[in-house]
């Protein structure tokens, strides 16, 4: 199975979950997704998922200037991209126990 054919269906909820905490700019969330076990995710795929994110509503965003070179864009998430996430959320952990069941070894469907 190629992981980044699922990545692809979960990059929305993993934005969001990454920038729940705690803003980020483009490459820390392209970090942390990687750090949390995301190693395939492309920088491409993350900025353009924080930009359609943005224009959804779902993060907001804030420049801050950069002593070491250009100034950051940072995003944060708002209430609707909140909401969006505890749907998410619902849908992930009854989807992951139907896959679970269905994957079990010795399990008959």
């Amino acid at each position: 199975m190629d992981a980044t054919q699922l990545l692809k269906g979960v990059l929305d909820v993993a934005v969001l979950a990454v920038v729940e905490d705690d803003d980020g700019y483009g490459y820390d969330v392209v970090r942390r997704l990687r750090a949390a076990g995301l190693e395939e995710v492309g920088d491409a795929s993350v900025y353009g998922t924080l930009r359609r994110l943005y224009s959804a509503g779902a993060l907001t965003s804030y420049v801050v200037p950069s002593e070491e070179g250009p100034h950051r864009k940072y995003y944060g998430i708002t209430a609707q991209g909140r909401s969006m996430l505890e749907v998410q959320r619902k849908v992930w952990a009854e989807f992951a126990t139907t896959m679970n069941r269905l994957l079990a070894e010795g399990s008959a469907a």
